[in-house]
C-alpha cells in the first residue's frame, strides 16, 4: 500500500494572535512558522516523495515548497480543493476569546458531528471531503507508483484531524481528542483490509524507514518488531 505523509501548515500569524483565519487570503506564515515548515522539509528529505498534493491556501503552499525544497528529485505538486480549509463561514476572521463564548463553540468541542458553521460548512462535511480527496488520490498514486510509494498532503488542523479520526475509525465527535500541531507529520497507509495509522502529530524523529515502508494487510499480533524488521503474513 502506498503511505500518504500529512503535514499541516506552519504557524501563520493568525495562529500568533488566536485568530480564526479559515479561508482568508493572504494569510501567510510568520518567522517561526517559516522554520517549522523548513524544519519539515529536512525531515523528509531522507524520504524520495512521488507527489505534494496541497491545499490551495497561501501558508499550505509555502509549507509545501519547504518540503519541495529539500527534496532532491522534483516530485509533483498539485492543488486540491477538497484539502482546502473548513469553510467557517461568520466565524472567519474573528478571535477565538470571543468564538468561545458562542453557544456553538460547546457543540463544537463536545459533539462536533452536530455542527454547522453560520455561512459555512459543516464539520460532517468538512471531513467528508477530505477523507474522499485523500483516499482518492493515495489509491491513484498507488495505481501509478506501487505500493512502496510515499507522497505528502499539506493541508489545516481541522482537516487533517477529521482524516486521521477517519483512518483510526473514531466517530466525528471524538476528534477532537486529536492534536495537529503547526508542521506535524503524521503518516497513514490505507490497506485493503483497513487504514493504518503509523504516526500522528509528530515533530522529530527519524523518518528513513519510509524508504521501504510497505505494511502487510494483516495487523501483526502482539505488536510485531517494529520497522526494518522482516515482515509475515503477507498474501
Amino acid at each position: 500500500m502506498a503511505t500518504v505523509i500529512l503535514v499541516r501548515h506552519g504557524r501563520t500569524t493568525a495562529n500568533a494572535t488566536g485568530v480564526l483565519a479559515g479561508r482568508t487570503a493572504g494569510v501567510k506564515l510568520d518567522e517561526i512558522g517559516r522554520g517549522q515548515a523548513d524544519r519539515t522539509g529536512e525531515r523528509l528529505a531522507v524520504v524520495p516523495l512521488v507527489g505534494i498534493v496541497s491545499s490551495p491556501l497561501e501558508r499550505c503552499r509555502q509549507t509545501a515548497r519547504a518540503v519541495l525544497k529539500h527534496q532532491e528529485g522534483s516530485p509533483e505538486v498539485s492543488f486540491d480543493r477538497d484539502l482546502t480549509e473548513c469553510d467557517y463561514g461568520q466565524w472567519q476572521g474573528r478571535r477565538l476569546a470571543d468564538l468561545a463564548k458562542e453557544d456553538l463553540w460547546k457543540v463544537v468541542q463536545s459533539h462536533p458531528s452536530a455542527a454547522t458553521f453560520p455561512g459555512g460548512e459543516s464539520l460532517g462535511t468538512m471531513q467528508a471531503r477530505s477523507v474522499a480527496a485523500i483516499r482518492r488520490r493515495d489509491a491513484a498514486v498507488e495505481a501509478e507508483h506501487g505500493p512502496r510509494a510515499v507522497w505528502v498532503a499539506v493541508s489545516h488542523g481541522d482537516i487533517i484531524k477529521s482524516i486521521l479520526a477517519d483512518a483510526l475509525g473514531m466517530h466525528l465527535d471524538l476528534f477532537q481528542r486529536i492534536h495537529v500541531n503547526p508542521a506535524s507529520v503524521s503518516i497513514v497507509q490505507y490497506g485493503a483490509s483497513r487504514p493504518v495509522v503509523a504516526a500522528t502529530n509528530t515533530d522529530a524523529g527519524d523518518l528513513s524507514w519510509l524508504r521501504a515502508a510497505s505494511a502487510a494487510d494483516d495487523a501483526p499480533v502482539g505488536g510485531g518488531a517494529g520497522h526494518g524488521a522482516p515482515v509475515t503474513g503477507r498474501s
